[in-house]
């Protein structure tokens, strides 16, 4: 006992530990603090991280990869536009492959995607590779790598279904059950159209049909632009709203080859004239800096926040979108 006595050490000892111990953690805490604050004023904070994809790590040129993944809505449009620019600014990146694995998503948002990638593809030439699905509005991005470029879907790949939805919930029978009445107070006739709890005018069909037949023939002339083999007519045909296959969207001319991501990159390398030890394969990412995380959490937690959600979840959104539930949910399908 008196042995364990002599080798404790001293308590003055012990309390000088624990106090640098402390200073060391507060240490660590100011230096992220700092750091952070640091990314917050020099640099816009949501710029795309690059990553090392393949080829040589010692190359200066370039090939981005540009992953549309997931569902084609907010927060998730702004994250693609953001790589999609960098890419462009980026005097290194000679081309790009556009690596899409998508239901579609948001009529607006997709053409804004493709509308950025047509102005890409002025100065670099785009190549098309489609995961599992690239339906909807992500056959409409696809349509961004031009006559010029080269759509690759894997052998599994789903693609097509053309087509607007705008999603609607019946819900009269059930108001009836529950004994629920909607009585909105409004300005026009129009002002609660698409409202759940009643029919549809013939003039309120009038009008959704005219908004869908406009997003409709933009998406048809949007194939019929880009595919050399493809007219207005042809697309017409195809644009039922149906899921075709890999084999399936090679016979009707949708895509040029099927064939996975090696192949997509090999089509790059041939346009440009490079070899793969020429150049450096790169992705981005978008991270969020701590800051994002804990104003993310708080937000969430905020009453308004749940109110939000639901306002939003109720608004008409005309999509290019492979699900019947499109605009209700925006849910994980696949990482981005």
């Amino acid at each position: 006992m008196a042995n364990a006595e002599t080798h404790r050490p001293p308590k003055r000892r012990r309390w000088l530990l624990r106090l640098i111990f402390v200073a060391l953690l507060v240490s660590i805490a100011l230096n992220f603090y700092f750091y952070e604050r640091y990314k917050s004023y020099f640099t816009d904070g949501n710029d795309p991280i690059e990553h090392f994809h393949s080829g040589s790590k010692v190359a200066t040129e370039k090939i981005a990869v540009i992953k549309v993944q997931g569902v084609i809505m907010a927060p998730n449009t702004q994250r693609i536009l953001r790589r999609i620019q960098q890419a462009k600014d980026d005097k290194d990146v000679k081309a790009v492959l556009l690596s899409i694995n998508s239901p579609g998503g948001a009529v607006a948002d997709s053409h804004e995607i493709y509308h950025r990638l047509v102005e890409l593809r002025e100065t670099k030439p785009v190549v098309a590779h489609m995961k599992s699905m690239a339906a909807s509005g992500g056959l409409y991005v696809a349509m961004g790598a031009g006559e010029q470029g080269k759509i690759f879907a894997e052998p599994t790949t789903w693609t097509g279904s053309i087509g607007v939805i705008i999603p609607r919930m019946q819900m009269i029978g059930l108001a009836e059950k529950v004994g629920v009445e909607s009585t909105p107070i409004k300005t026009g006739p129009f002002k609660d159209a698409l409202s759940p709890f009643r029919e549809l005018t013939p003039a309120e069909q009038t009008v959704w049909n005219n908004i869908i037949d406009q997003a409709f023939d933009r998406f048809v002339n949007v194939i019929a632009d880009n595919r050399v083999e493809l007219n207005v007519k042809e697309v017409r045909k195809l644009a039922t709203g149906q899921v075709y296959t890999a084999d399936d969207a090679l016979k009707n001319k949708l895509i040029d080859k099927i064939g996975y991501e090696e192949a997509a990159l090999d089509e790059l390398l041939t346009r440009i004239d490079r070899k793969p030890d020429d150049v450096r394969v790169i992705t981005y990412d978008n991270q969020e800096t701590l800051v994002e995380i804990l104003l993310g959490s708080a937000q969430a937690s905020h009453p308004d926040a749940q109110w939000q959600f639901a306002m939003e979840s109720t608004v008409p959104r005309p999509m290019y979108c492979c699900s019947w539930l499109s605009g209700l949910t925006s849910g994980p399908f696949g990482r981005n």
